[in-house]
């Protein structure tokens, strides 16, 4: 890299000293370290730093320091002297702060240091108002002035090292080399000064010979030629640039919030930018209205503040690319051009020279023609010694040709500028992504912090007005809905001012609402006019795309969502899958909505990521969009309502993914290959032959994180294209959500939902697989369904009305029993209410009011009764076939099954609908057998609830072809809460037997229910009997129930058959050979302890 002037100075001057300066003193952290001992110095004494003290003295002695080009900022010098002080700029920002310090030690010593900080300044005007001019008196004057600045330097280095901090003030007055220095050093800086002065003067002098009017006579001064001269230039590049970019900036100083900005200072990219000392580039991207106008201002602002304390001063060109010719190549070089002319006014002598030039060679304006425009700026950047800042914020904002030009000239400059630093802004479209690929990027995305921060200064600057709870209220509701849009939350501050809302709870309704601001609304609809270049058919894509990402469940890939609007525009046209393919254009897609979506990575085109830019771009498409369209007017969008234009787009959206589906290779082929059906089989998550723990179930887990590892599909290599996922795992999300107005056509559900059908199957398969892991996330069996059960669970109340008036349920579409299949997957998983609708359909009578229908009713309830809270709608039903009940002789045994099941809702419609009608009551009463189904299912209400009924205690003499009466069939399930109903109305039957002889005692003693439960319906029998088993010669028997006790080793069982039944023990002993007594019957278990305790009670007996 070429030197420039100033450092090719401070080199010949560090070359010249030889010996006499030690190089290893100018290190950044050398600098930086004898600073630190500067601000030590009296420190213990006076409670203030020298430098300050310095600044202090130096002020009360009327020295102009504020009016001085100074090399560090008085605010806080320290900063930034690493690692820059080997440089010629780091030096002169060391002595700057050196000299300042010790400023405080006299009065005369004080004079000359403020004589030295102003001849300082003029080291910035070697380039002589920004020419290059190669003058060597200047060259030689500076190679002296950096020399003194050099024996400045290392003699208060050599001070403070060997002295230390405490002699320093001292050292300054008891020797005379500093002094000497500094007088040397302003002697050589008067010199350069009058260089300086007479080389401004030279350039003057050319100006004036350019402009002189030979027929003047008057005599003007220099000020007056520049003055002049600068006009001409002005009028020739049209000032009015400058002067509108400078008064857009101050409007952004006055609305932007620099603390939402600082982050940007901070970034590693950034940093490295500014820090670069060749050429650099930094990109800043970020969605429409993220605040990167703004992130610019500041930017900008930042660096006009850095540079004021630099010594050579860089300079910087900005320009804010809007959509009007501020976007044109042409205009934006040439606000550049006068933005850089106005900073250093001798380059508009290179210009005027280049303008006269291109006028004698043919071109009448050089400043129209674009091309000679840019080299001109190429040429007069080459030239420059400054460091220079280009800042072009708005990239995006220009044409297409504008920005291709504009970036190929600027990637000219930085390889042949090498002082050059380039920083743009811009939306992330894929074009400008693609020319800036390999340049450094800073990302505007959404922070909350940062929305927060922008609220609050938008609220407290414009809604000042408003009490300290209102404004806390408005900062808390703007800063969550604000997802990173700087724009959104300053026309949602300016709406809430024109509307003067001041009230706590007016101003809560209105954030509840959060209306979409006008101007937004029209900023919305030009950006849409301007992306669609005025194009009808542009126009008519975006529309399409921006509804489908309104009404989208999902954020979209690239690929569905361009096969979606491909299917929406062309949907006549195609069959096909495969001709849709040939439709599809994602790039032109995505370039048209490009502003009104978040970042997308480009590059990936199978990735969700599509969503919206804010909620607002949603809002704006749910209220305007017809307008887009040109479909509707204002006056028929006024009647229109939110909630039906919101469902109309889910029914737009519906007809897009039930046309997809309806493509022939969806109704052709099988979505899985036979080696990923045998795949579905198999375990997916743990290796078949390791013996592993399950996983532990983790609520908090995800469905992405749950399939991480599992196998995956691509229904596209089956030949699906790329919008079935969607279409298959949505469609019936966005049927649910259409409840009126634009149904869709019934013959298309029809085909699509067809029972049996392959296609019906294929969509099936990926509804339950919404993300294609092989493995279903949930039970989705097709052959359960046809399009009346698709209808009755998904589509809204109108459509199943539309199905059940319409169509002709005896066709192949439909399964054999349609109306039952329906009303089972309703009992499952539909809207119960459905099941009325279904059951007054006369098409249906004879399907559904049966007992057929009230078994599934009541199976259904058994199995899955959580599911629903309201079953009483299920069961009405059987108010409205209760007249059938009786003629077709089906209600008793409606009846028995319900009190099988345990279904009181069902026994309860029963038996009060009984109560107002006789012949009910009498169907219900005919059979006698719902008490006995009721003790099989082991349902205690129920049975209490039927001997609560008039004529039902009649069903206790129930007896079945077994032989079994209620109190035997109690005894099989053992539970003691149903022997204790029914106890008392057995006591003189107690010792009834069963077909197989055995009482309600034995069959309970030999039952397989638990423990505790046998026992205490046992002691409930034996405390009823009316007498032992001593005086009841049956008890001896084999099959006594003491015996039976002892045989099968329950020694629980006999001491209470003997303790509480009062058997006698006898009846199970004998006495042997040896005339001990034995067992009669050898136990399975505990013989000996039985034996033990039959033994005493029977000895007692003797």
């Amino acid at each position: 890299m070429p030197p420039d002037l100033w450092s090719a100075a401070y080199r010949e001057a560090v070359e010249s000293l030889g010996e006499d300066i030690d190089v290893a003193i100018l290190k950044g952290s050398n600098a930086a370290q004898l600073f630190k001992q500067l601000e030590e110095v009296d420190k213990d004494v006076i409670q203030e730093s020298a430098f300050l003290r310095g600044v202090a003295f130096l002020r009360s002695i009327q020295v102009p320091l504020e009016r001085f080009k100074l090399a560090l900022d008085l605010a806080s010098p320290v900063s930034n002297l690493e690692p820059a002080a080997a440089t010629v700029f780091g030096v002169v920002k060391s002595v700057t702060a050196i000299a300042i310090t010790f400023a405080s030690a006299d009065l005369e010593f004080a004079k000359q240091i403020g004589e030295m900080l102003e001849q300082l300044s003029y080291i910035d005007d070697c380039d002589t108002l920004g020419q290059r001019a190669n003058r060597q008196d200047i060259h030689k004057a500076l190679v002296s002035v950096y020399q003194k600045v050099l024996e400045f330097y290392q003699a208060a280095h050599e001070i403070l090292t060997r002295r230390g901090a405490k002699l320093v003030m001292t050292m300054v007055l008891e020797t005379d080399r500093l002094p000497n220095v500094v007088h040397d050093f302003l002697r050589h800086a008067d010199t350069l000064r009058k260089l300086i002065e007479k080389a401004t003067w030279e350039v003057t002098e050319d100006i004036k010979g350019m402009l002189y009017d030979q027929e003047s006579k008057f005599l003007y001064s220099h000020s007056w030629w520049l003055r002049t001269y600068a006009i001409k230039v002005d009028r020739w590049l049209g000032c009015s640039k400058v002067s509108l970019q400078t008064q857009y900036h101050a409007d952004l100083q006055e609305l932007r919030t620099d603390e939402a900005c600082t982050f940007l200072l901070m970034h590693p990219d950034f940093r490295k930018w500014y820090g670069a000392c060749d050429s650099e580039w930094l990109v800043i991207f970020g969605e429409m209205g993220s605040g990167k106008t703004n992130a610019m201002a500041f930017i900008v602002d930042e660096l006009s503040q850095r540079n004021e304390h630099q010594l050579p001063q860089p300079k910087i060109c900005y320009h804010y690319c809007r959509n009007d010719e501020t976007g044109q190549v042409g205009y934006i070089f040439a606000a550049l051009i006068l933005a850089l002319l106005e900073q250093l006014p001798g380059l508009k002598k290179t210009f005027h020279a280049w303008y006269k030039e291109k006028q004698a060679s043919g071109v009448p304006d050089p400043v129209k023609n674009t091309r000679e425009l840019g080299r001109f700026f190429k040429i007069v950047t080459e030239t420059l010694d400054r460091p220079l800042f280009i800042v072009v914020d708005g990239l995006d904002e220009c044409d297409r040709a504008s920005r291709e030009t504009l970036l190929k000239s600027l990637r000219t400059l930085s390889q042949k500028t090498p002082r050059l630093k380039i920083l743009l802004s811009s939306r992330p479209e894929r074009g400008i992504l693609e020319h800036l690929a390999d340049i450094p990027r800073i990302n505007m995305s959404s922070d909350e912090q940062r929305d927060a921060t922008i609220v609050r200064h938008s609220v407290d600057s414009q809604l000042s007005y408003l009490s300290e709870d209102v404004r806390a209220l408005v900062v808390k509701r703007l800063s969550s809905s604000a997802q990173g849009s700087a724009i959104w939350t300053k026309m949602m501050v300016e709406l809430i001012g024109i509307r003067r809302i001041e009230a706590f709870e007016p101003m809560r309704r209105f954030l509840k609402e959060m209306p979409l601001p006008d101007q937004l609304s029209e900023l919305y609809i030009s950006m849409v006019a301007r992306y669609c270049s005025d194009d009808s058919e542009n126009k008519k894509l975006v529309a399409i795309a921006l509804k489908v990402l309104t009404a989208a469940c999902r954020p979209l890939s690239i690929q569905e969502l361009a096969w979606a609007v491909a299917l929406a525009a062309g949907r006549h046209e195609v069959s096909t899958i495969a001709d849709l393919a040939q439709l599809v254009d994602h790039q032109r897609v995505m370039s048209l909505i490009h502003p009104f979506i978040a970042r997308t990575d480009l590059n990936d085109l199978r990735k969700r990521q599509i969503r919206l830019v804010h909620q607002s771009v949603k809002e704006f498409v749910i209220r305007d969009w017809p307008l887009l369209e040109k479909s509707a007017t204002p006056t028929a969008l006024t009647s229109m309502n939110a909630d039906h234009q919101i469902e109309m787009l889910e029914s737009f959206l519906l007809d897009i993914c039930i046309d997809y589906l309806l493509l022939d290779e969806v109704g052709s082929f099988q979505l899985f290959s036979d080696a990923q059906i045998a795949i579905d089989e198999l375990p997916q998550e743990a290796d078949l032959f390791e013996n592993t723990e399950s996983a532990e179930y983790d609520p908090s887990c995800t469905w992405e994180a749950w399939e991480e590892n599992m196998v995956r599909y691509d229904p596209a290599e089956r030949g699906f294209g790329h919008f079935f996922v969607y279409a298959a795992s949505q469609w019936l999300q966005h049927l649910s959500s259409v409840r009126s107005g634009s149904l869709p056509q019934l013959t298309k559900i029809e085909s699509l939902c067809q029972a049996g059908s392959i296609r019906l199957h294929n969509w099936i398969r990926q509804n339950c697989r919404p993300d294609c892991a092989i493995k279903a996330r949930f039970e989705f069996d097709s052959h359960l369904y046809d399009p009346l059960s698709i209808a009755s669970l998904y589509g809204s109340d109108a459509m199943l009305c539309d199905m059940l008036e319409n169509s002709n349920f005896d066709k192949d579409n439909f399964l054999p029993l349609p109306a039952i299949a329906a009303a089972d997957q309703i009992l499952q998983w539909g809207n119960l209410s459905r099941l009325r609708t279904l059951f007054l359909e006369y098409k249906f009578v004879h399907q559904l009011h049966n007992l057929d229908f009230f078994r599934l009713i009541t199976r259904r309830w058994s199995e899955i009764g959580a599911r629903h809270n309201d079953w009483n709608v299920a069961f009405d039903l059987v108010d409205i076939v209760s007249s059938r009940l009786v003629q077709e002789k089906w209600g008793s045994e409606l009846l028995c099954m319900a009190a099988r099941a345990g279904c009181m809702p069902l026994i309860q419609h029963l038996l009060n609908a009984a109560q107002h009608d006789s012949e009910l009551k009498a169907e219900l009463l005919r059979g006698s057998q719902s008490i006995a189904d009721a003790v099989l299912g082991d349902h205690v209400h129920v049975v209490e609830c039927l001997l609560e009924q008039e004529g039902f205690e009649a069903h206790l003499g129930y007896l079945n072809n077994r032989g079994e009466n209620v109190l035997h069939l109690a005894s099989k399930n053992c539970n003691p809460s149903i022997l204790r109903i029914l106890v008392p109305h057995f006591r003189k039957r107690m010792d009834q037997t069963d077909g197989q002889g055995q009482t309600a005692l034995l069959r309970v003693i030999k039952s397989n229910s638990g423990t505790r439960h046998r026992y205490e319906s046992a002691k409930l029998l034996l405390l009823s009997q009316t007498s032992a088993d001593s005086v009841d010669p049956s008890q001896n028997e084999q099959h006594g129930p003491l015996r039976l006790a002892v045989q099968l080793g329950d020694i629980d069982m006999c001491r209470l058959l003997i303790y509480d039944g009062r058997f006698n023990p006898n009846s199970a002993l004998t006495r042997g050979n040896d005339g001990l007594m034995v067992l009669k019957d050898k136990p399975r278990i505990n013989g000996e302890a039985i034996l033990r305790l039959l033994q005493k009670p029977a000895q007692s007996m003797e």
